[in-house]
């Protein structure tokens, strides 16, 4: 029973997929077919990967506004007093890109000089108080770094036997007759106490 429900259901999506497969297609067409080429001075994106489209000629003073990838062709407006960036239409507006021919290929005629937009009024910054922010400086107070002392050389001592020169002999002879005496006296004081 499940099959037969999972089996119409799948067919009711096929064709409902196919539907509306046929029904975007004439609107593809038409949309290609109402598609216009540019005309006038072209450029062309030769390089491998997107470039950024600016608002200004300039990559220090102006934003990114967009980016052309590989291959895409735009209207030409005009060229920098530089001859260095070309100002192009762009998503319904001017953008410049960089005249490199690494970058770009111009082709179609000659461009004019264009002015470029007033560079963009940075935002304003707030600024600190100098006597605040000294009062949080932290300074480390210099310091000698510490050097490697090397120790001193290893002084291995040297043992010499000394003759002390005793007159009993070794020591062990001396104890031994000590030993002697004592055991002797032990005797003597058992002997005459009985």
């Amino acid at each position: 029973m499940r099959q037969i429900w999972f089996k119409t259901l799948l067919g009711v999506l096929a064709l409902a997929g196919l539907g509306a497969a046929v029904s975007l297609s004439p609107k593809q067409a038409e949309a290609y077919q109402g598609a216009t080429t540019p005309t006038g001075v072209l450029v062309t994106v030769v390089y491998s990967d997107p470039i950024n489209v600016r608002g200004g000629p300039s990559t220090l003073t102006y934003p990114i506004v967009g980016h052309l990838n590989p291959g895409d062709v735009v209207p030409a407006l005009g060229i920098s007093p530089g001859h260095d960036w070309i100002q192009i239409s762009y998503a319904g507006g001017t953008g410049w890109v960089y005249a490199s021919p690494v970058y770009i290929s111009v082709s179609g005629g000659e461009l004019r000089v264009a002015e470029p937009p007033p560079t963009p009024t940075p935002l304003p910054t707030s600024t600190i108080d100098p006597t605040l922010a000294a009062a949080f400086s932290i300074q480390p107070t210099p310091t000698r770094m510490p050097t490697f002392t090397p120790p001193p050389p290893l002084q291995i001592p040297q043992f010499a036997e000394e003759n002390t020169g005793r007159p009993f002999g070794p020591a062990g002879v001396f104890i031994l007759g000590l030993g002697l005496i004592g055991g002797i006296g032990l005797l003597v004081s058992y002997i005459l106490r009985n």
